[in-house]
């Protein structure tokens, strides 16, 4: 089981950015999946954005379309995502999942969690 740690998160105004990591250590299965994942107050954990392990395809909740983004560049080893224009209806605890998944944006399936990392947007 590997371990997963998140960083990056903070304060900042509507319209601003912030861009979180995620690092990942002591995985010995590849290709694995990986995504972050919100908790908002009162609301279910979502599916923000995913890798996939095999081709470094990416895929991005509606409500993110356009303001994060996923780097090009980005490692198996290091999942960072981009979060521009921020808004307070993105204000929550953002975490980090990996693992092998038939659905890459289901939480349910996924066992292995960072601990997670604050974002608060203010208006």
């Amino acid at each position: 089981q590997g371990r997963l740690q998140e960083s990056g998160g903070g304060s900042v105004q509507a319209g601003g950015s912030l861009r979180l990591s995620c690092a990942a250590s002591g995985y010995t299965d590849s290709p694995y999946h990986m995504a972050w994942f919100r908790q908002i107050a009162g609301k279910e954990r979502e599916g923000v954005a995913a890798i996939y392990g095999e081709d470094s395809s990416t895929y991005y909740a509606a409500f993110v379309q356009g303001r994060f983004f996923i780097p090009q560049n980005n490692t198996m080893r290091t999942l960072n995502q981009q979060m521009n224009r921020l808004n307070p209806e993105d204000t929550g605890i953002y975490y980090c999942a990996a693992g092998r998944p038939n659905m890459v944006m289901e939480s349910r399936q996924y066992t292995n969690w960072g601990q997670g990392t604050q974002v608060t947007v203010s208006s």
